[in-house]
């Protein structure tokens, strides 16, 4: 995490530094207060300037996104990884060859690599953002697999006029539209 050290004759003053250096707006740092300062006898003797440290507050895609570039090089994969701020969740993308050991039977792997991704992003946040990873489209595939197996099934309940059982699925996959 990035942080700057600043005086100044007040904390606000000292903190005013510390965003101009790191050139950020007052909601994406923290303010630690060092030393408040003080302005001595008559504002002339032992006066001390207020001292801060301004860290810059860590993102959540910034987050996510390095923890799967560490997850895919540790593991030996050749991968790219992507993570962009949706409007309803932060979506991280892993693009590249024998990705497969990511996803795992069935994406069992894919969920908790997810999971884990979630915890990295969420670590240090003021809101827990909600995360989805993909990994080679897998995602999405499965979606469109899924939505013909409900066609399917649904037409053979129609045609037999009885009730089919599906398999077990994920909590995110039965609630997918």
């Amino acid at each position: 995490m990035k942080s700057v050290e600043e005086t100044g004759r007040t904390v606000d003053e000292a903190v005013a530094q510390a965003l101009r250096k790191l050139e950020l707006p007052r909601d994406r740092v923290e303010v630690e207060v060092l030393e408040e300062g003080s302005r001595g006898l008559l504002g002339i003797l032992g006066s001390r300037p207020a001292r801060v440290r301004v860290s810059v507050r860590p993102q959540a895609a910034e987050q996510a996104r390095e923890f799967m570039e560490n997850v895919v090089r540790v593991l030996g994969i050749a991968a790219k990884v992507s993570a962009v701020q949706g409007a309803e969740a932060l979506e991280v993308e892993v693009e590249g060859e024998d990705v497969g050991a990511l996803i795992g039977r069935r994406g069992h792997s894919l969920d908790a690599w997810q999971y884990l991704v979630s915890l990295a992003a969420n670590k240090g946040g003021e809101r827990p953002v909600r995360v989805l990873l993909d990994v080679a489209g897998y995602r999405r595939r499965r979606k469109a697999a899924l939505e013909n197996l409900a066609r399917r099934t649904a037409e053979r309940v129609k045609t037999r006029k009885r009730s089919v059982a599906l398999e077990a699925m994920p909590p995110a996959e039965r609630a997918s539209s």
